[in-house]
């Protein structure tokens, strides 16, 4: 099972979300759907037509960039975090 780390932004569009979840997925796409059973409206989020993540959601496994298609290894800890910019 994958440990999932959510961002405060994303967190207070969804009242009495957890920032940890602990979910399973053999890749990004799938542990997002499974997060999207506990917090309904999450993947729409996090994901546009294509499917692909949107362009300013920006996801880490154990660290590394991912994709929808990457592989999630077991207790692996998947970050989502909003695109920075500015100036």
């Amino acid at each position: 099972m994958a440990i999932v780390l959510l961002p405060g932004s994303l967190i207070a569009l969804f009242p009495g979300t957890a920032r940890r979840h602990v979910v399973e997925g053999g890749t990004v796409g799938a542990v997002i759907v499974a997060l999207d059973r506990s917090v309904p409206g999450l993947r729409d989020r996090l994901v546009e037509a294509g499917p692909r993540l949107r362009p300013h959601i920006n996801v880490f496994v154990d660290g590394q960039p991912a994709d929808l298609a990457t592989n999630v290894p077991p207790e692996a800890t998947i970050h989502v975090l909003p695109a920075v910019s500015g100036g």
